[in-house]
């Protein structure tokens, strides 16, 4: 018995080094990856993709010019196509691509491999994270990829990117997993946790899938770095974690998605600071502030505190954190690591969304205001989030200066804190105050974090 259970141990070693076993000749790869490409290439759609923008005067916005070019410079409107890729997660033609590629576009056209094509509409959609996940018209029995948790992804994969580069056609690279836990470092508007890979990828690759050697999806392709405008072997993928909450939220019919929120500020743990923080090594996220209706306040944190690890995964920055708490899911309870005055310790923090508490009561300013046609809110902790506004930040924001608070030099995201030297708070009172100016007209306004004062005769 005893030979027959070392045999056995012997035989299952030598099977899990097959597995792992990098193969060594070109043969060897060619024949390896055909049929994985062939498992693939039907769920990697090419999407084209249209919008009608505006074309402004370039003067339009600025605050000195705007005024001696107001009309310069009829406002047009001009087609604008884009051109990248997607992959297929389900049977129901459900479609995941990049935000940059299908991001508020008006018509939609989604070719399969096979030459078929579909229109298709946006579900959700989040900028932030360059995702959007779309649903395919009439769409049935669809080829799609499963999807393999991206954090047992290792350094030194062979990974396969499919997509349509430059409009070629669908085209297939390999390379490795080059990097892991890559935040920062994206182009664009993307922000967060990327898989960094050498797998060639170019302009119209965006949205393309990432696969391993199984054929299974461990990301969606998003950006690359490069000086020329190709690929430098520097290339980012979005992890299928997170692609997967996203899928999950636009099948329960959210069209926007929702991150957990942790109503901190805090920032990456240098050299320097190790030592004061009672750390061996640099690492972890030290809390710098909190909001009063932060989960973490009420779990027990406070400022000075280091986050070590996130449901037993480390994050050095706060785009790493608020990653592993988005793949986490609002509503669940994240066990949290930390270093407080030299000790470890853990702590179950509530994952929730930004609390829209008090009412933001948005609304627009009526034709007696000072400034007719603004649309404003009341700071909270939900209007924070959106805007990413300062943790401190109190008064009225403006969504939308309208024209007159356009020329006025006010934007999007500026907040009231004033009114003719009368605190607002909400923006009922903003507006009430707007209307009972007479002859003049003062704003104290919050810009970032800087302040300013506006002021106008009327």
């Amino acid at each position: 018995m005893r030979w027959i259970l070392v045999i056995c141990l012997l035989l299952a070693g030598l099977s899990a080094r097959a597995e792992m076993q990098v193969p060594t000749s070109q043969v060897e790869i060619q024949t390896g990856f055909v049929p994985v490409v062939k498992k693939v290439s039907p769920a990697v759609v090419n999407i084209y993709a249209r919008r009608v923008v505006s074309v402004q005067s370039p003067f339009s916005s600025d605050p000195f010019f705007q005024d001696l070019f107001r009309d310069f410079g009829t406002p047009r409107q001009r087609v604008q196509n884009s051109l990248g890729s997607g992959v297929i997660l389900g049977k129901d033609g459900i479609v995941v691509s990049n935000y940059h590629v299908v991001g508020e576009a008006t018509d939609i056209r989604v070719v399969l491999n096979d030459r078929r094509e579909f229109s298709a509409k946006v579900l959700l959609a989040d900028e932030e994270s360059d995702l959007a996940i779309l649903q395919m018209e009439n769409a049935r029995d669809m080829p799609a990829l499963t999807l393999r948790d991206s954090d047992t992804v290792q350094v030194g994969e062979l990974v396969l990117a499919l997509g349509n580069p430059f409009g070629v056609g669908q085209t297939v690279s390999s390379g490795i997993v080059s990097g892991l836990a890559r935040s920062g470092t994206a182009t664009g508007n993307a922000r967060g946790y990327f898989i960094q890979t050498d797998a060639p990828i170019n302009p119209g690759n965006s949205g393309g899938a990432l696969v391993d050697v199984n054929g299974s999806l461990i990301g969606i392709n998003t950006s690359i770095l490069s000086r020329s405008g190709g690929s430098n072997g520097i290339g980012f993928a979005i992890p299928s974690r997170l692609v997967s909450q996203f899928v999950a939220q636009a099948r329960d019919g959210k069209s926007v998605f929702e991150r957990p929120w942790a109503g901190m500020d805090g920032q990456p743990v240098t050299a320097d600071m190790a030592e004061g923080l009672g750390l061996a090594a640099p690492g972890g996220v030290v809390i710098s502030q909190l909001h009063p209706a932060s989960s973490f306040l009420e779990a027990g944190y406070q400022p000075g505190d280091v986050i070590t690890a996130v449901e037993g995964h480390p994050v050095n920055t706060p785009a790493e954190m608020i990653f592993r708490m988005s793949v986490t899911g609002i509503g669940a309870e994240a066990r949290i690591a930390h270093v407080r005055n030299g000790e470890r310790g853990e702590a179950t923090v509530r994952l929730i969304a930004a609390p829209d508490v008090p009412p933001r009561g948005q609304l627009t300013t009526g034709r007696n205001a000072a400034i007719p046609g603004m649309v404003l809110s009341t700071v909270n902790p939900a209007v924070i989030g959106e805007y990413g506004l300062p943790l401190s930040a109190q008064g009225v924001v403006v969504d939308d200066p309208g024209q007159i608070g356009l020329r006025a030099g006010l934007r999007a995201g500026d907040i009231l804190r004033g009114i003719n030297d009368v605190t607002v708070e909400t923006a009922t009172e903003a507006e009430a105050a707007l209307e009972e100016a007479r002859r003049h007209l003062f704003l104290d306004v919050q810009r970032g974090t800087q302040r300013m004062t506006m002021r106008f005769r009327l």
